[in-house]
């Protein structure tokens, strides 16, 4: 089933960008849940701990909760419930910080790594399977267009 056509030309080009920016979230969500889904379904798991063991694989050192939440972009009281949780099933440990009593570093466990190595190819493919109605100019040509969007927003 193709998308409806529409003819931008005879709009404003705010119509055009709110029409975009509404198709992006309908796409952003859709595939949001899909994956929720198939997290669920296969692993027993959520996005959130995705999330977490994702940001925890990219530091193998760890990180700090109050980083690890800044990397998330979420609050402290989210991550800790998360981790406390993958600290009971074995896959991140929490580390005293030297010269800082009260700071805790978390990392994932050798059984972590192993088991976010397992999301993450199940993850690449059910990416692979949503968008597999694209071709590789369409990445390119969708990529540089977002591209020009993020390089706006991060300007000073």
């Amino acid at each position: 089933m193709t998308a409806p056509s529409h003819n931008a030309a005879n709009e404003p080009a705010s119509k055009a960008r709110l029409r975009l920016w509404l198709q992006i979230l309908k796409s952003s969500k859709l595939i949001e849940a899909q994956l929720r889904e198939s997290l669920r379904a296969e692993y027993q798991s959520t996005l959130p701990r995705f999330d977490v063991l994702a940001a925890l694989q990219r530091t193998p050192e760890g990180l700090k909760m109050s980083e690890l939440s800044s990397v998330l972009r979420v609050s402290n009281g989210n991550v800790t419930g998360i981790v406390d949780r993958l600290v009971a099933d074995g896959l991140v440990e929490r580390i005293a910080v030297e010269g800082d009593r009260r700071a805790m570093r978390v990392r994932l466990t050798a059984n972590g790594n192993d088991h976010f190595t397992t999301l993450a190819a199940s993850h690449e493919t059910w990416v692979d399977d949503i968008l597999s109605s694209l071709t590789l100019a369409d990445i390119d040509t969708l990529m540089h267009s977002l591209h020009k969007i993020t390089d706006k927003s991060e300007q000073p």
